[in-house]
Parts: C-alpha cells; structure tokens; sequence
C-alpha cells in the first residue's frame, strides 16, 4: 500500500486519532477503545484500515497534539488493517467484534461513482447523454457536486429543468442497481449493495446548482418554476448567493477572505451592492482595502460571465470552510451563523 498523504489543516479529529492510536501500539490503543463506543469505534477503525504509511513530520505533528513530544521517528511503517483487526479482537467480545468487521468491511468498498473526479464532465455527458433522464438524475445525484454541475450544464437546455426535478425528488436507489450502473458506466469510460441508499433530494440539487454557471442555473429554475412553483420557492430558498456573505459576522468573513485571490476579489466586487464592498473592505487590512479600492476603480469593461465566475470561486471557498468544520453557514434566507 502506498504512503497516504495528509493535509493537516484539513484533517478531521477522527483520522488524527487513527493515526495516533496506530502510533502507540495495540497494548495502549485497546485501553483508548473501551473508553469509546461502539460508532466512535467504527469510524476511527475504518480510517486506521486504510493507513499503511504516515510522513514523520505528519505523527510529529499529531502527536504533539496528545503528548508534549515524540521524538526521533523515522518514516512510521503502520499496518493499519492488521492492527485494528487484532486491537478489535482483543478489545470486543467475539459476536460484536465480527459484526463490526463485517460492517467495515462492507464501508471499505469504493463508493459508487468515486472514480469519476478524474474524469472530464464532457466525458461522462456524452456517455450518459442518451440515458434514460431518471438514471441521468440518479448519476448526477452520485457525482461530487462540481463534477455534476459540468455535467448538467453541458445537457440540452430542454432537459435540464426536467433532470433537474428528477434530482430533487429521487429518493432511496437499491444499492445493486447504483453498483451496476457505476460498473457499467465506468467500464465504457475505461476508467476505472442490498439495502437502499437515499441520493438526490432537493439539497443535492442545490448543491449541484451552486456550482453551475449563472445562464444554465436560470433555465433550471424557470422550468422547474413552471413545474413545481413550490419546489421553486424552496430550492431559492436554500440557494447561497454572493450578496449572501453580507450576513456572516466579520470574523468569518476574514476565514473566506484568507482563500480568495486579489484578482477574483476585484472582479467579484464588479456589480457587487455598496453594502457587499464594504463588507469585503472592512475586513481587510488598511493598506489592502486601499489597494483593492484603487484597482477596482481602475478596472475596465470585463464579461459578466467573469464577475460571476469570481463570485463563485468566493462562495467556494466559503462552502470548503463550511465543508471541513470551520465555519457554519445556511443558505439564502436562513440564519448564517460563522464560529
């Protein structure tokens, strides 16, 4: 197995506890896992699985987060799936153990569809153009959000508000049918179970529709107006649009504004309202709201296209805060509420 890599900065409480109870050997984490139930068990487990190696600057840094200091590690050799499976047996009595085992077995599975990060919405819409709009639905429901949105957007306009409510309706898809239709759409793109799984729904189309372009996101929402005018009034209702960010408190207005570039800031301010800039310029440094100031007022003529694209890319990165923990944010009409 690979050495798995790890971002810090993103990394969950679960899979630093994974890869500190790797660290401290099978005597030591069985007492950390009679203190813990049996859900905190099964996600840290899972994640300990999956680790063979870990960077030595990676257990330094979390170690030091449990203990004072851990010194002179070399490069940690760990075999996550053999050691949690002993820490597990020697833990649990026998019925719960293999129960448990059985379930992490069947997590460890690849999720449907997960191989399609790496493969070009244009792609996957020729492949899945001529499918029936229900399985269209169902796929896009299964895709990470930005790779459906490319997706959706590149369909015929005729079809996008019907997808669309499809989407927002789909319920509960028996596990077999999502395993054949991955297998068989993966195996065409040669590219890379028995209970149902609940997919789609209204926030799964929200979330799709947050990452498309502002013209395909209109016609979907006419026509899913001239449908289900109260669908409608819901999916807006939910939707998180860039004057949203006047609400946020200005502490984590500051958190979105660390992961956003000057130029798209500039633009985004374009046909930004008055209360917007201001809230963009007040939580910045003296000297760079000055300097925003200046090159807004010297910007030239750009395409609306470019100002929505760089309204997106904030909201983007306010959704990734939101995303890995840092923030909390509601959508459009709700109570946002940053900590």
């Amino acid at each position: 197995m690979s050495e798995k890599k790890f971002d810090l900065s993103k990394m969950s409480g679960p899979e630093k506890a994974a890869i500190f109870l790797l660290a401290i050997g099978e005597a030591e984490a069985s007492k950390v896992f009679k203190k813990m139930n049996d859900d905190e068990i099964k996600k840290v487990a899972g994640i300990m699985a999956g680790i063979d190696k870990v960077q030595p600057e990676t257990l330094d840094a979390i170690s030091e987060e449990f203990v004072s200091r851990l010194e002179g590690r070399e490069r940690s050799a760990v075999k996550g799936e053999a050691f949690f499976k002993s820490l597990i047996g020697n833990t649990l009595e026998k019925g719960k153990a293999e129960r448990l085992l059985l379930e992490l077995e069947e997590e460890k599975k690849e999720k449907p569809f997960e191989w399609s990060s790496d493969v070009d919405p244009l792609v996957l819409r020729e492949h899945i153009v001529g499918e029936h709009p229900q399985t269209i639905a169902m796929i896009l429901a299964h895709l990470p959000k930005d790779i459906a949105a490319g997706v959706l957007s590149g369909l015929a306009d005729d079809k996008k508000g019907d997808i669309a409510i499809r989407i927002a309706q789909l319920g509960q898809v028996p596990k077999d049918i999502v395993r054949e239709v991955d297998n068989t759409l993966r195996n065409e793109i040669k590219q890379m179970g028995a209970s149902g799984e609940d997919v789609g729904g209204v926030q799964a189309l929200v979330d799709i529709l947050n990452n498309l372009d502002r013209a395909s996101e209109d016609i979907i929402l006419e026509t899913i107006e001239e449908e289900n005018a109260e669908m409608a009034v819901e999916i807006r209702g939910m939707m998180f649009v860039f004057e949203d960010l006047t609400k946020v408190d200005d502490r984590g207005m500051r958190e979105v504004l660390k992961k956003v570039e000057n130029q798209q800031l500039v633009l985004a301010m374009k046909t930004a309202s008055e209360a917007m800039k201001q809230k963009i310029l007040g939580n910045l440094s003296v000297r760079a709201a000055e300097m925003l100031a200046e090159d807004l007022e010297v910007l030239g003529p750009v395409r609306l296209t470019e100002v929505e694209e760089a309204q997106q890319a904030i909201i983007r990165a306010a959704k990734e805060l939101e995303a890995d923990g840092t923030i909390v944010m509601g959508g459009k009409g709700k109570d946002d509420v940053l900590v």
